[in-house]
């Protein structure tokens, strides 16, 4: 398991858009890949649960993955939320 702690940088007025996204780039991975804030760790291939975690700007995140491909997943959704706009 592979995991990197972030802050993320979204924009103020970010709604459902940046989320699916995040939800679309974690989807491209065999690796099972999870985004946990606070208390709430969800799977981060699920739009329900990432939209549930109302991600905001500066908000420190643990990013983790498990599986084959778990590096990579972890490296490119680090870079996704360290410059989304």
């Amino acid at each position: 398991m592979v995991s990197e702690t972030i802050k993320v940088n979204l924009a103020a007025d970010a709604e459902a858009r940046p989320v699916a996204v995040l939800v679309q780039k974690a989807s491209q991975y065999e690796s099972r890949v999870y985004i946990q804030a606070g208390d709430k760790k969800i799977n981060a291939k699920s739009i329900m649960g990432m939209m549930s975690l109302g991600l905001t700007q500066d908000e420190e995140v643990i990013i983790s993955a498990e599986g084959e491909d778990e590096s990579i997943a972890v490296a490119n959704i680090v870079d996704y939320l360290k410059n989304a706009k």
